[in-house]
This record gives C-alpha cells, structure tokens and sequence, in this order.
C-alpha cells in the first residue's frame, strides 16, 4: 500500500489526465517533431481560447507531466515523461 504522501502525488498525476482536453494536449506536445509546443500551437487543435489552454497547461506543470520555458510572450513546453511512468510504476510495484 502507497503512503499518503505518494497517494497525493499519485492523485495529482491522474488527476491532471483526467480531462481528455488534457489528454489531448499532452499526446500533442509530446508527439511534436521538435519535443516541444508553444502554447499558440496549441489552442487550434484543441479549439479552445489561449486562456483556457494555458490553465490545462498550468495543471499539467503541477502534475510533474509537462514542463514550461518562457520565451518572451510565449510559454513552450516540453515532456516529462518521466513521472507518468513513475506514477504507473509505482503502483505496479505495491
């Protein structure tokens, strides 16, 4: 059994994926031939407004999924495939 502390950080990585716009914006930035997005190459392919995407965004660099880099007015980001596969591991591992 997973202690409280991984069980918070474990709820926070799931939660994170359970919009599917989330899902979609993840799949997106990390299937990009340059591994990485800018938030304005985003919003078309979800149909959502800059503002609404980058509060997705904004839950998806709290989870640990995602990492954001500030290049002048925009924000890009870039995998951290990492922690999904922490979190399923551990979880496999209990």
């Amino acid at each position: 059994m997973v202690d409280e502390e991984t069980a918070q950080q474990l709820a926070k990585v799931f939660k994170a994926l359970g919009d599917p716009t989330r899902v979609k914006l993840l799949s997106l930035i990390t299937t990009s031939a340059d591994g990485e997005m800018c938030v304005c190459d985003l919003t078309d392919p979800v149909g959502l407004s800059q503002p609404t995407v980058s509060h997705h965004m904004k839950l998806l660099v709290e989870a640990g999924l995602v990492a954001r880099e500030q290049r002048g007015r925009w924000a890009y980001y870039h995998p951290t495939i990492d922690t999904l596969t922490e979190a399923a591991q551990t979880l496999i591992a209990q």
